[in-house]
């Protein structure tokens, strides 16, 4: 049984891990997956088909344990304990909940102290006990003389005192006073762990296509030496096809990881693929996973040749390798016979069906994509649709949302293409 410390408005942990508010979605299963065999039988909990009209949730069902994340950002939004009964919980050192301690009303007062009186709902048919940052839900129909505790509506007030002996069904960890309108907070220092991250990347383009990306990034800087002065900066950086490998790591670092490609399955899209030599060396990607960006080289010249970006929507094979890629991406669209043209800007939470409306005329054919791994053949996810538009390719689930873009540099002989198996987990 898991043994937590509970900390209001941060987090749900023990010495050797923490779920704190705020915390990435991929740092939050990283954690799972270290200690899977203490903490096992994790369900993932999405909407398929509208990603962002629920939470993304993790639930520990060995521990009666929900994490919520919010569909949007990815980060910890909400920690919920569901299930008292499998879990102890203490607060400042000293426990609440127990085998040998019950969560009464009475034990949470003299754990917690005193706060506003209990809010019934009438709906879910329990009282909310509210702290900043915590609240405590308790159960009403165990209790014979229920109707004597139906607030008094005649004074205006929904506020009434619980009644001895109740028990905590849940209790909710978040940021601010109110649950409902709880917002996941931003990413803490402790979170970086030595990583940049990307607020947002906008795709930047001249005429026909894109020629690079401008980056803004989050990284946790501090003085010489002192952890204590840490705090977030925020910079900027441009990337642009044509750039060395110098340029990049100059502007973002060491990546997480240097794929070189094995094969390049798109010969077989160009004019003459039975006259093209085979390599000696292999065009390279750096994997900036906390980016949700990859960037391919040139094996010859070394400069930036493409660049892939990312979303992380559940369901999609990649999901979990990369953080979301916040991108905005401007689109040219041809409107009427006399070339005027309107521009539009497509976003990570963009739907491809919108986008065909905004054209104005149905797309070529897609190239499908079925991806599998050498050591695993299946895909429980499905294919993927591939659409070629102003030197881009949009890589579009079977729900409409993008999966992945894959940008490209000035043109080139080539015709349609896939996305590239950026990186060595695929």
């Amino acid at each position: 049984m898991l043994d937590l410390e509970v900390v209001p408005e941060r987090s749900l942990g023990n010495e050797q891990w923490e779920f704190a508010l705020g915390m990435p979605l991929a740092q939050s299963i990283s954690i799972l997956q270290k200690h899977c065999r203490i903490i096992k039988n994790v369900q993932v909990l999405y909407s398929e088909q509208t990603p962002f009209s629920h939470d993304l949730i993790l639930n520990l069902t060995q521990d009666g344990i929900k994490l919520l994340f919010d569909a949007t950002n990815q980060r910890l939004k909400v920690i919920e304990v569901y299930d008292l009964s499998k879990v102890k919980l203490k607060y400042c050192g000293v426990h609440f909940n127990s085998q040998a301690i019950a969560p009464t009303i009475e034990q949470i007062d003299q754990s917690f102290g005193a706060t506003h009186p209990g809010v019934y709902n009438a709906a879910e048919q329990l009282f909310h006990l509210n702290f900043r940052g915590l609240s405590f839900s308790f159960q009403l129909d165990s209790w014979n003389e229920a109707p004597k505790y139906e607030p008094n509506f005649a004074l205006g007030l929904a506020s009434l005192q619980i009644p001895h002996g109740a028990m905590v069904k849940r209790m909710h960890i978040y940021t601010g006073n109110n649950l409902q309108e709880t917002k996941a907070p931003a990413m803490p220092l402790a979170c970086f762990l030595g990583n940049i991250y990307a607020e947002c990347v906008d795709v930047l383009r001249e005429g026909a296509g894109p020629v690079g990306l401008k980056l803004r990034l989050l990284t946790a800087g501090s003085g010489p030496g002192v952890m204590g002065d840490a705090k977030v900066r925020s910079l900027e950086r441009n990337i642009y096809f044509g750039d060395s490998c110098q340029d990049v790591l100059g502007a973002l670092g060491s990546p997480h990881k240097v794929f070189y490609k094995s094969e390049d399955k798109m010969k077989i899209h160009s004019p003459s693929p039975h006259k093209q030599v085979p390599s000696k060396c292999n065009d390279y990607f750096f994997n900036y996973f906390t980016l949700g960006v990859d960037i391919l080289f040139d094996s010859t010249s070394h400069l930036v040749k493409k660049f892939v970006l990312h979303t992380n929507y559940p369901g999609h094979y990649n999901f979990n390798i990369y953080h979301r890629c916040d991108f905005k991406i401007p689109l040219v669209i041809k409107k009427g016979a006399d070339s005027q043209t309107d521009n539009c800007i497509l976003t990570t939470y963009s739907k491809w069906d919108q986008i065909q409306e905004l054209l104005g005329h149905p797309m070529e054919k897609p190239v499908v994509l079925h991806r599998s791994s050498s050591a695993n053949n299946t895909n429980p996810f499905g294919s993927t649709f591939c659409f070629g538009l102003q030197r881009m390719i949009f890589e579009v689930m079977q729900n409409s949302h993008i999966a992945s873009v894959t940008l490209y540099g000035a043109p080139r002989t080539s015709s349609r293409a896939l996305p590239e198996s950026s990186s060595s987990a695929h």
